[in-house]
C-alpha cells in the first residue's frame, strides 16, 4: 500500500470517491428534507400513533383550538383590544418614543426620562392609537386565519368551548361520544384523558400539554379524536414515508463513512510523492493567493444554495448534477489550502499579507533613499575623508566647518522659533530663511502653512459639523429598524405561538431589508465620492434613454398622479457618458422625484443643447416645505422633509453628483421656493462625417 499510496492515479480514484460520497450526503439530506421535512427520527419510530407525525396532527389542532378559547375568544374580545398585551403596545410605543426624541422640538434633554415619556404619549396619542388599532386588525386576521385551518380540517373531529364559544366540526358534543373513536385526547376539569396510553408516552407529546396549558380548565375543554378511517390512511402514508427516509438515512451513513476517510487520506498524501517525501509540491492551482481561494469557496458554496432554491421544485433530480462539479471545483481549492498549511504558508500566500509586506518594503526604500539622509550620510563620511586630506590646514578646515554649522543651526534655530509661535496661534507670523537649501524650502513650505491652516480650520469646522449630522442621521435611520429587530427577536424568545412567530419573522423581514437598503445606499455613496468605479465611455442618445426610462417607472408615476412633461429638441441628441452610471444618476433624481414631489403635480424635463454640452434639467414641485439651501441638500444624509418620515436615505442626489462628476460632467441643484431643480451638463457626442 505504500508503494501505490501517493500515486497520481490513486489520488484521482480517492478525490472522486470523496465527492461522489459528499454528493451522496448532501441527496441523502435533501431527500429527507423532501419527504419528511427533514426528520431522520422517523427511522426510530415504531408505528404512527407513537411517531413525531402524528402529534404534529394533533399539536396543529388542539393549538388552534386552545389559542381561539385562550387568546382570541370571540371577534368582540379582539375588537374591544382584548388580545393586545401591555408588551406589545409598549413595544410600538418605543419606537414612536425613539421618533420623538430625534424629530419633535418638544424633546428636552434636560427633563427626566419619564417627564419627556409623560409629553411624548401626549403628542403622539393619535400616532399611538394608530398602531394599537394595527395591532387589532392583526389579531383580526390571525382569528381568522385560524378559524380557516380549523374549518380545513379533514377526519379528526375537535369540539371546544368556554360556556359561551363553541369551536367544532362536529354534532358530537359530549365526552363519551369521543371516546368511541379509536384514538382521542380529552382536556377537561383540569384533567387529561389519552388514548392509547401509547400516545401518552410519545417523547413529543408535550408539544400538545404545552399548548393546552394556555387555556383555563375550569371554565374551558378540548375534545378530539381520530376516526379509524384516518388513522389506516395516516398510517400507511406513515410506513411508506419511513421506508423512504430510512433508505436515505443509511445512504447518508454509508457516504458519510467514505467521505471522512477518504478527505483524511487526500490530506496525508496531497502535495507528497511518498511518506518519505519531506518537499511539498505545487501546482499553478496552488499559486492562488489563500484568502482570493477562501472567498471562492465561500461564492461556490452562495452559488449553489441559490441554484439549489431556484430549482427547489425538482431538487431531487438536479441536486445531484448540480453538486457533483461544484463539489469538484470545490475540494479542489480546499486541498490546495491544505496544502499551504502543510507547507505552513498559509499567512504569508494571501494577497493582503503580500500587499502589505510590499508597502512595508516601498516605504524602506524610500527612507533608504531619501534626499537628508543621502545628504547626512555623505556629510558623516565625507568630512572625515577631507580633513584628512588636508591636515597641513587642518584649523582652516574646521573653521570652514563651523561657520557652516552655525548657519545651519541659525536657520534650524529660526524655523524652531517660527514653528512654535505658529503652534501657539500666532499663524500670521513668517519664518525668514534666505538660500535654496532644503531649510530654506521647509522654511517656505511652513510659511504656506499659514493659508493652509485657515482654510484647515474652516473645513474641520463645516466637517465636524457634517459629522455630527451624519452621526445623528445615520443613528436614527439605523436605531428604527434595529430598534424593532431586538424588540421582535426578544418576543420570538418566549413566543410558542406559531403565527405569531410567522408574523414576527415578516417583521424582523421588513427591518433587515430596510436595513441592507441604507447599507447598500452607503456603499454606493463611498464607492462613487471615491471615484473608483470603472466608466466606459460611448455615444448615448439621451432622448431615448429618458423616454425608454420614463416608461420603465410609468406605474410609478401613474400611482402618484404626476404628469410628466419631456421637452426635448426634434433631432436626436448625443452625450458622452457610461450608460448604466447615466442611468443611475437619472434613477436616482426620479426617486428623489417620487419620494418627494407633490402628489397630482407636473414634472418638467428638459433637454437643450448648449454647444460642446447637452443640458439636462429636471423641475417639479416639492410636497414639504424647503427651508434649506441647496448646498445643504447636496450634503449626504439630507432630506427635504425634515421630520425624516420618508423611507429614503438621503444619499440619493450626492450618488447622483459623484456619478455624473466621474462621467466628467456636473450636476446642480436649484430651489426656488417649493420648486426644485435637478441639472445635469454633459459633453456633447462628436458625430462621425459616416454618422
Amino acid at each position: 500500500m505504500k508503494k501505490y499510496s501517493h500515486l497520481l492515479i490513486i489520488k484521482i480514484i480517492v478525490f472522486m470517491i470523496m465527492t461522489l460520497c459528499f454528493t451522496g450526503v448532501i441527496k441523502a439530506i435533501v431527500e429527507v428534507d423532501v419527504v419528511n421535512n427533514g426528520n431522520f427520527g422517523i427511522v426510530f419510530e415504531d408505528e404512527y400513533l407513537s411517531s413525531r407525525t402524528f402529534v404534529l396532527e394533533g399539536e396543529n389542532i388542539v393549538g388552534d383550538l386552545t389559542r381561539l378559547l385562550g387568546e382570541f375568544k370571540n371577534e368582540e374580545h379582539i375588537i374591544n383590544g382584548g388580545t393586545i398585551s401591555e408588551a406589545e403596545l409598549r413595544s410600538e410605543e418605543e419606537i414612536l418614543f425613539e421618533d420623538y426624541q430625534f424629530v419633535s422640538k418638544s424633546y428636552n434633554p434636560n427633563l427626566s426620562g419619564e417627564e419627556n415619556y409623560k409629553k411624548f404619549q401626549e403628542e403622539y396619542a393619535d400616532k399611538i392609537d394608530q398602531e394599537r388599532n394595527k395591532l387589532i386588525k392583526n389579531d383580526l386576521r390571525d382569528f381568522h386565519l385560524t378559524l380557516q385551518n380549523l374549518e380545513e380540517v379533514q377526519g379528526p373531529l375537535y369540539y371546544a368551548s368556554d360556556g359561551s364559544n363553541v369551536y367544532t366540526n362536529t354534532s358530537k358534543t359530549e365526552k363519551e361520544q369521543f371516546k368511541t373513536y379509536p384514538s382521542y385526547m380529552i382536556f377537561e376539569d383540569y384533567k387529561r384523558e389519552i388514548y392509547p396510553k401509547e400516545l401518552e408516552e410519545n417523547q413529543h407529546f408535550h408539544w400538545i400539554t404545552e399548548r393546552v396549558e394556555a387555556i383555563d380548565p375550569a371554565s374551558q375543554l378540548v375534545y378530539v379524536a381520530f376516526p379509524e378511517k384516518f388513522l389506516n390512511a395516516k398510517s400507511k402514508e406513515w410506513e411508506e414515508n419511513k421506508q423512504l427516509v430510512s433508505k436515505s438515512f443509511y445512504l447518508l451513513l454509508a457516504c458519510l463513512a467514505g467521505f471522512i476517510v477518504s478527505f483524511i487520506y487526500l490530506v496525508l498524501v496531497v502535495g507528497r510523492k511518498s511518506f518519505k517525501d519531506k518537499e511539498l509540491h505545487l501546482h499553478a492551482v496552488d499559486k492562488l493567493y489563500n484568502d482570493i481561494n477562501i472567498v471562492i469557496v465561500i461564492s461556490f458554496i452562495a452559488f449553489w444554495v441559490i441554484l439549489i432554491e431556484d430549482l427547489f421544485e425538482n431538487v431531487d433530480k438536479v441536486i445531484v448534477p448540480v453538486t457533483l462539479p461544484i463539489a469538484i471545483l470545490g475540494f479542489l481549492l480546499v486541498l490546495s489550502l491544505v496544502k499551504q498549511l502543510k507547507n505552513r504558508t498559509f499567512f504569508t500566500n494571501t494577497l493582503i499579507y503580500t500587499i502589505i509586506h510590499k508597502v512595508v518594503q516601498f516605504i524602506g526604500e524610500v527612507y533608504r533613499s531619501g534626499n537628508v539622509g543621502v545628504k547626512t550620510v555623505l556629510l558623516v563620511i565625507g568630512y572625515p575623508l577631507l580633513v584628512a586630506a588636508t591636515f597641513f590646514m587642518f584649523p582652516v578646515t574646521l573653521g570652514i566647518a563651523a561657520w557652516f554649522a552655525f548657519k545651519r543651526v541659525k536657520k534650524f534655530t529660526a524655523i524652531q522659533e517660527g514653528v512654535e509661535r505658529i503652534k501657539d496661534g500666532d499663524i500670521q507670523h513668517t519664518i525668514d530663511v534666505d538660500g535654496k537649501g532644503e531649510f530654506a524650502k521647509l522654511a517656505s513650505n511652513i510659511n504656506s502653512i499659514t493659508d493652509g491652516l485657515k482654510a484647515a480650520v474652516n473645513s474641520e469646522l463645516k466637517s465636524e459639523r457634517l459629522k455630527t449630522e451624519l452621526i445623528t442621521n445615520v443613528s436614527h435611520d439605523i436605531r428604527t429598524p434595529l430598534t424593532s429587530i431586538i424588540t421582535y427577536v426578544d418576543l420570538l424568545k418566549t413566543e410558542k405561538d406559531p403565527a405569531k412567530v410567522e408574523q414576527y419573522i415578516e417583521v424582523l423581514d421588513q427591518k433587515s431589508k430596510r436595513l441592507k437598503v441604507l447599507t447598500d445606499d452607503l456603499f454606493d455613496a463611498a464607492k462613487a465620492s471615491s471615484g473608483n468605479i470603472p466608466v466606459q465611455f460611448e455615444r448615448i442618445d439621451i432622448i431615448s434613454l429618458i423616454s425608454q426610462g420614463l416608461g420603465e417607472v410609468s406605474d410609478k408615476i401613474e400611482d402618484l398622479g404626476l404628469e410628466f412633461r419631456f421637452k426635448h429638441p426634434k433631432e436626436k441628441v448625443y452625450v458622452t457618458a457610461d450608460g448604466k452610471l447615466l442611468w443611475r444618476s437619472i434613477e436616482n433624481v426620479l426617486s428623489n422625484i417620487f419620494k418627494y414631489a407633490l402628489n397630482g403635480s407636473r414634472v418638467y424635463i428638459d433637454i437643450e443643447d448648449a454647444g460642446s454640452e447637452i443640458l439636462l434639467t429636471f423641475k417639479n414641485i416639492s410636497a414639504y416645505e424647503l427651508n434649506i439651501s441647496a448646498d445643504e441638500l447636496m450634503e449626504r444624509f439630507k432630506r427635504g422633509d425634515e421630520s425624516r418620515s420618508s423611507t429614503g436615505s438621503g444619499l440619493g442626489l450626492s450618488i447622483a453628483k459623484s456619478l455624473i462628476e466621474i462621467q466628467r460632467g456636473k450636476f446642480t441643484i436649484e430651489v426656488d421656493g417649493d420648486l426644485f431643480k435637478s441639472m445635469i451638463s454633459l459633453q456633447k457626442a462628436v458625430l462621425s462625417r459616416s454618422s
